[in-house]
């Protein structure tokens, strides 16, 4: 096995420049966390920094017991070091999508704080209260400032006509199957008459022709470059095209028209070019590299201009100096800068393990802001120059787990069982000691197009507490398995008709190099997952007898039975191929139901029950027939979520399941009741004490 240092401590402590407060070591009267220690950590998100550079605005999103939700508010500080930070949006409703005016005086932003849907508000930086800008009739999904900062645009659907609230009262509420869809379209109101009384806007695009994605103004405030579909229904992907509509005559123009997917315009300075995302008329593209392209303002041929970027580039922003964009490379994360004439491309950050994201640049294009996370830290905010990559933190995120024994964090790699090479996230205990054989649970990311990285309590620990187990003395290994994202577009593909075999050898080979480097008991190995990673421990309990336990979560357990009711039937389609009719024997061969009858690990199923992506008769499906095979099953329903669990009550469920499941069958601990989990103790207001 080969080890490489990812984001090694020493490295990233140095460059990134963190207060030694927040090492480990320095830490006094240390304990492992609980369970709701995990649910309750703030996250920070969302760094946009000010037109001039000399703020940054950022969200924290933190857990409230008592209202059951996670809670994102607007924070602000000054770009200058050592500054104090300053919560400006507060209450128990949410406020995200912060977004400078162009002279830097307001900050606007989305809240659904008024009738349970998104509005626009818009605050001072120095103080005062946030004004409403937009009283829409249906929520604000996206909104954007124009280049003068008079006017602002934004996406919502119409509002019900008088007749369909006629027709619903006489009829009750049905929907008429890929036929019934709202529609998004554009909006702009004008600003100085929103701030004194809220409007409702003026709708630039009607009717049943598209749907509006992502939009962008021109740099004269003339036009509007957007992105659509012929209708909002997901399978609907491929249909997008790039069109640009004129202000003056709210006259729409078709500007990119090919096959695949095109979206997120962006504008080039001089209003002469847009920028785009594109499958460059691929029409296979779920698994294939996206590129940036060009195209001319008035319509044209597009020119991709990021052949030379193995992986997907997301827009940042387009400057006299270049287009910038964002990316991975393995489980890093950077911003790139390509010529948008030569298409040469350049990484702006460092060093080769860095893992940030979130960018922004100030009107300039000089300074950014992003946010970063490290093997040692919790997601940060940080500055620099963009001309000499030097970040600063503004935050301190990572302070909150200073009181918690956590494992440490490295990137290793492996050889599959086919020859490819696949790299993991191992996480040691703090005092690993490697003459031992310790339990090793893996869990597996979603996607398959997801990835997991070396960060400090990763999102998944509010599904997974892997540092609960690793408390116990245990290893958790999280495979970047192949079709991962950060490895390229041919390692993405590995798992093309494939999907469930590849995956299982590389998981499973993984084990095997633990367990050859003595660390591992062959007899104490768990297997866990969400979504893809719950399709591919359902693969594993029904394919292989190397786990002790397995949790499903939202897993596919039968790809026949998915494509038949997901709301992404084209994600199936070009995975597999074909559909289950012309070919069943590749359906047959990576659906965990094609080797049930192998069954013979004791298997947790956890499911929304209104899971549309994932829909709950996979989770069933693979219940019955374990339960048919006298496999030992226990299967959950969390009642009202879909395919993710979002709410901390739901989610402390998912957790204490998952930790009772993998106790009792690595540990010996007593299997308790399922239904019946221990009430944590709560306080008059009904938060934990």
């Amino acid at each position: 096995m080969i080890f490489r240092r990812s984001s090694a401590a020493c490295l990233v402590f140095a460059l990134l420049g963190l207060a030694s407060s927040n090492s480990f070591g320095q830490a006094a009267a240390r304990r492992m966390p609980t369970v709701d220690d995990l649910l309750q950590l703030d996250s920070a998100g969302a760094a946009r920094i000010s037109p001039d550079g000399r703020w940054v605005a950022y969200t924290v999103t933190g857990t409230s017991f008592k209202d059951d939700a996670y809670v994102t508010q607007v924070w602000l500080v000054s770009a200058t070091p050592g500054a104090a930070r300053v919560q400006l949006t507060r209450g128990n409703k949410s406020s995200g999508n912060p977004q400078w005016s162009p002279d830097g005086k307001w900050l606007a932003f989305t809240s659904d704080r008024l009738a349970d849907r998104n509005q626009i508000f818009a605050i001072r930086p120095d103080g005062g209260e946030a004004v409403q800008l937009t009283k829409s009739e249906t929520a604000v999904s996206n909104f954007e400032w124009s280049e003068d900062g008079k006017t602002i645009g934004y996406i919502s659907t119409e509002a019900p006509t008088k007749a369909s609230k006629d027709h619903k009262e006489q009829y009750g509420d049905f929907q008429v199957v890929r036929k019934d869809y709202s529609f998004a379209h554009l909006w702009t109101l004008d600003v100085a008459a929103a701030l004194k009384d809220p409007l409702v806007g003026r709708q630039r695009t009607k009717g049943r022709d598209f749907s509006v994605g992502a939009f962008s103004w021109s740099p004269d405030g003339g036009r509007i470059a957007f992105s659509a579909t012929i209708n909002p229904d997901l399978v609907q992907g491929a249909t997008s095209d790039i069109f640009v509509l004129n202000l003056a005559r709210d006259a729409v123009k078709k500007v990119v028209l090919q096959p695949g997917p095109d979206t997120n315009p962006r504008w080039s300075p001089d209003g002469k070019q847009i920028a785009f995302s594109s499958a460059m008329g691929k029409t296979v593209y779920f698994h294939a590299n996206s590129r940036l392209a060009l195209v001319a303002a008035e319509g044209g041929t597009p020119r991709s201009i990021t052949d030379r970027f193995d992986e997907q580039p997301g827009f940042v922003a387009w400057t006299d100096s270049g287009i910038y964009f964002s990316g991975l490379q393995k489980t890093a994360g950077h911003l790139f800068r390509v010529d948008p004439a030569g298409s040469k491309i350049v990484r702006v950050t460092g060093p080769d393990d860095l893992m940030a994201g979130g960018f922004s640049l100030t009107r300039d294009g000089r300074r950014m802001a992003f946010t970063a996370s490290s093997p040692t830290t919790l997601n940060e905010v940080y500055v620099s120059e963009v001309s000499a990559f030097s970040p600063r933190v503004l935050t301190s995120m990572t302070d909150q787990a200073n009181s918690f024994v956590l494992g440490t964090r490295e990137v290793i790699s492996w050889t599959s069982t086919d020859g490819a090479r696949i790299e993991g996230v191992l996480i040691k205990p703090a005092d690993f000691d490697p003459s031992k054989k310790h339990p090793l649970l893996c869990i597996i990311h979603g996607g398959p197009t997801g990835i997991d990285r070396p960060a400090l309590l990763a999102p998944d620990a509010r599904y997974y507490p892997s540092d609960i187990w690793v408390g116990r003395g245990a290893l958790v290994l999280k495979v970047n398995y192949r079709g991962s994202a950060g490895y390229g577009e041919k390692f993405r593909q590995l798992n093309v008709r494939n999907l469930g075999i590849g995956d299982a050898w590389d998981v499973l080979s993984g084990v095997d190099h633990l367990i050859a480097k003595g660390w591992v008991d062959p007899g104490k190995v768990g297997c866990m997952g969400w979504s893809q990673g719950g399709y591919i421990s359902a693969f594993l309990t029904a394919s292989t007898d190397r786990f002790k336990a397995i949790s499903v979560g939202a897993g596919i357990s039968n790809w026949a039975t998915y494509y038949y009711n997901t709301d992404i039937t084209p994600f199936t389609i070009q995975y597999l191929g074909d559909d289950p009719i012309d070919d069943p024997e590749v359906y047959q061969k990576t659906s965990p139901m094609g080797y049930i009858k192998k069954a013979r690990t004791p298997t947790l199923i956890q499911h929304g029950e209104l899971d549309r992506r994932v829909p709950i008769a996979n989770a069933y499906e693979l219940r019955q027939g374990l339960e048919d095979r006298g496999v030992k099953t226990e299967m959950i329903v969390y009642r009202g979520f879909g395919h993710g669990i979002n709410k901390p009550r739901a989610m402390r469920a998912v957790m204490h399941h998952n930790l009772a499941w993998f106790n009792h069958y690595l540990w010996g601990d007593p299997l308790p009741d399922l239904a019946a989990l221990p009430l944590p103790k709560m306080d008059g207001k009904g938060e934990k004490r």
